[in-house]
């Protein structure tokens, strides 16, 4: 439904908006939901208040936004390489579209509206996300300079799980338990990534840039099913620092049972499978938010 949604309104929009749309990938909301999702695990896990509905949505709007600019940045510094692949030929800065200053400015424009809605919840939620953007304009560059670079950008996404807490607490103390969650995520940005990286390996690999598909070759699934085992124990062990009920361990459970299915059936050598997979892995993320607000009453 999201994707038909987000698809809608990207081709009924006038044609010299339709490019922008593209280019901050409102037309494929799977990336913005596996960013957002994270941080809607912190805003229900907060303690001693519910988070209003206004709060939820900032912080969904934002996330938005935030990796609406995310991927303009990243447009830019890869144009030249995403006109040499198959899948990315046709984005609007590789086609030209889209000019580089436009698309700079647009990725600032979003960037600071995004603190913008964040300060309504409070200005200290605003901050950590301003304090994240140099990590989101470094991550283009390091899958030229380094080995791994899933491992950064799963922490730069992690970082909306600091972004939901403060949303709902105001506080930057954080707690054990985010540090629980922020380890989910981050480990569980390493799981999609990787599957998603297996899409391109081949051009990866005659263009010089580095991915986990390249790093992990055929022991990728070894590695990511460890991967499942610490997102899900981070998850875990952030609940029993906040003492969920049996309901959200159970669920928590299932959810990591759901992954491992998942990463048992993909063919990491179909590209079809690996974004179905890589889509796929919403499920999890939802599946986790379920545990997280089932276990506050139980």
């Amino acid at each position: 439904m999201l994707y038909k949604i987000s698809t809608g309104v990207v081709t009924k929009s006038p044609e010299s908006v339709r490019a922008y749309l593209l280019l901050m990938r409102l037309d494929r909301p799977t990336g913005y939901v596996l960013y957002l999702l994270p941080g809607l695990w912190a805003v229900a896990l907060a303690p001693g208040q519910r988070a209003d509905p206004l709060t939820v949505v900032v912080v969904a709007v934002a996330a938005v936004l935030v990796r609406g600019a995310a991927c303009a940045v990243n447009d830019v510094v890869d144009k030249d390489v995403d006109a040499r692949v198959a899948r990315t030929v046709s984005r609007p800065v590789a086609s030209g579209t889209i000019s580089v200053g436009n698309a700079l400015l647009f990725a600032a424009a979003q960037g600071v509206v995004a603190l913008l809605v964040l300060a309504v919840a409070n200005v200290e939620t605003a901050l950590v996300a301003a304090a994240s953007y140099p990590l989101i304009v470094a991550y283009p560059y390091m899958k030229r300079i380094f080995f791994w670079p899933s491992a950064f950008l799963a922490l730069v996404m992690s970082v909306y799980v600091l972004i939901g807490w403060t949303a709902v607490t105001g506080s930057v103390d954080y707690p054990p338990a985010v540090y629980g969650l922020y380890a989910g995520g981050a480990f569980w940005t390493l799981i999609h990534d990787a599957i998603y990286s297996h899409q391109d390996k081949e051009y990866d690999r005659n263009i010089g840039v580095k991915s986990s598909a390249l790093l992990f070759g055929k022991a990728t699934k070894a590695w990511l099913a460890m991967f499942i085992v610490v997102s899900v124990g981070g998850v875990l062990w952030a609940g029993s620092q906040m003492s969920m009920g049996w309901a959200f361990h159970l669920i928590v459970v299932g959810a990591g049972l759901f992954l491992s299915s998942l990463l048992v059936r993909v063919d990491l050598d179909d590209p079809k499978a690996c974004w179905d997979a890589f889509v796929a892995n919403t499920y999890f993320g939802w599946i986790i938010l379920a545990a997280v607000v089932a276990g506050q009453f139980t």
